[in-house]
């Protein structure tokens, strides 16, 4: 491609290559630069990539893209936001690969990878669609899943995964979107069809703000789509719907004014049932995921079925056969009559939902376990402590992600809102340790929630993941119970 194509819609301040010029691939890591290459020299929180022009033009790379003179013989091109620039080169690299397929969003602190997982079989259902997805659990294109690192790729990747959907037979591509895509633009030159937003609750706050900085992150996402599908029982749906640039419809359980409406709502420990009104239609919902917040997931899906002309009947029948989601409410085998479940609630509203959801199906104890992450919003630490010693009957504190924090730091900061009250509690530090004894002192009827980690079967402590699945970990201690009987 030509430097000119590469460099369309972009805002340029100074063009010192020739128009002309070959382009063979686009690098933002100067590790990746390659002969041929542009690299594209971007601010981020650790480093600044203007430090490795010197780097990325040895590897062969043979244009620039920066925000200021690189002092080299290289062909460079100046922009006023690089970041930008990245994401529109990408695309204009890949050849816009969105537009050839239906990319639809689903952005909010919670839910979002069910919401998309469910979104994803449905559209296999329901259209015979071969569907990518991207999100916190990995990519996926159709059946082949892919890991990654990011709930949204940098730019470059995501545009490269983008093409690669296309070219596999991709006509639908489902991802979650997160506030830092949309604050730090990996997401721009994206074309969106119809955008689902859960709901917005405290989170991240270690990179935004205040809570009005993270809720317009999310709402930019409605000034680049085609329609979009709100949560009006959320707090935050009017922020969405005031700033939104295009048709806005909303789901609820509590206001029949709603485009889609949820009522006669049946919870049990296997799953919910509700029936969806739209208009004159109403249809019976079963869902084999429990959780009062389920129905909302449902009820984002229904509306995105809708939106791509999917009948009710047909979306509903869809979710009836849909599988749960790895680490989202998942019961894991035990050997008694007790339950434990992985759940990735990691906030203070996904940890009351949770928790509060399984109080109703719970005949014994509910059991909390579960840590916060290191390097990340401190202020929820207190708060996720209030909330278990309120929803459960015993709490088990224990890590996270500690990562470059002190494990015992974490914890005391997540004691402080558990000051005062009555509900027992056992603090162990090690992850292992903590499940294998919540196992041990379990009794009859008992609800454990594992909450925090959900499909991650890792624990990053420093700067290094270690294996850790809390799947094996649950398997481990049941042989050994096992052995010892």
């Amino acid at each position: 491609m030509k430097l000119s194509e590469l460099l369309r819609d972009i805002e340029v301040l100074e063009l010192h290559a020739p128009e002309g010029l070959e382009i063979a691939d686009v690098a933002y890591d100067s590790r990746r630069a390659a002969p041929g290459s542009v690299f594209v020299a971007v601010r981020g929180f650790d480093t600044d990539g203007h430090k490795y022009i010197g780097s990325a033009v040895g590897n062969g790379a043979a244009c620039v893209i920066c925000e200021e003179a690189p002092g080299c013989e290289t062909p460079y091109v100046i922009v006023r936001d690089s970041r930008l620039a990245l994401a529109i080169a990408s695309r204009n690299f890949f050849r816009d690969p969105s537009s050839e397929m239906t990319v639809i969003g689903v952005t909010g602190t919670n839910g979002k990878t069910t919401t998309t997982y469910l979104t994803k079989h449905m559209l296999e259902v329901c259209l015979d669609a071969k569907v990518g997805l991207v999100g916190t659990n990995g990519n996926m294109i159709g059946g082949e899943f892919i890991k990654t690192e990011h709930t949204t790729p940098e730019s470059c990747d995501l545009q490269r995964l983008f093409r690669e959907m296309a070219d596999a037979g991709c006509t639908h591509v489902v991802m979650e979107v997160s506030s830092h895509s949309l604050a730090l633009n990996r997401v721009a030159g994206v074309s969106f069809g119809p955008c689902v937003f859960t709901n917005l609750t405290q989170d991240h706050l270690d990179f935004h703000k205040d809570m009005a900085d993270y809720a317009a992150a999310k709402a930019k996402l409605f000034t680049m789509c085609s329609l979009g599908i709100v949560n009006a029982d959320d707090g935050w749906s009017d922020f969405m719907i005031e700033r939104a640039g295009c048709p806005m419809h909303t789901f609820s359980c509590r206001d029949a004014g709603a485009e889609l409406y949820a009522k006669d709502i049946s919870l049990t420990a296997s799953g919910v049932s509700f029936t969806a009104v739209h208009g004159s239609e109403s249809t019976r919902v079963k869902l084999g995921i429990p959780g009062h917040f389920s129905v909302y997931n449902a009820l984002g899906v229904l509306g995105i079925g809708l939106a791509l002309g999917i009948k009710l009947e047909d979306a509903v029948g869809a979710l009836s056969s849909a599988k749960g989601v790895k680490g989202r409410v998942e019961v894991v085998p035990t050997d008694g009559d007790y339950t434990i479940l992985i759940d990735y609630a990691h906030t203070p509203d996904a940890l009351e939902n949770v928790l509060r959801s399984m109080r109703e199906v719970t005949d014994g104890r509910l059991v909390a376990l579960f840590g916060c992450g290191g390097d990340r919003d401190r202020k929820k630490r207190p708060i996720m402590g209030a909330i278990a010693a309120e929803c459960a009957d015993f709490v088990v504190v224990t890590s996270d992600n500690p990562r470059t924090e002190q494990p015992e730091a974490i914890i005391a900061d997540i004691l402080e809102g558990m000051a005062g009250s009555a509900t027992p509690k056992e603090v162990i530090c090690s992850r292992p340790e903590a499940i294998e004894w919540a196992i041990e002192h379990h009794l009859s009827g008992d609800v454990i929630v594992l909450a925090g980690k959900g499909h991650e079967d890792y624990q990053i402590v420093g700067h290094v993941k270690h294996h850790m699945d809390e799947r094996e970990i649950v398997a481990e201690v049941l042989r050994k119970r096992k052995m010892n009987k």
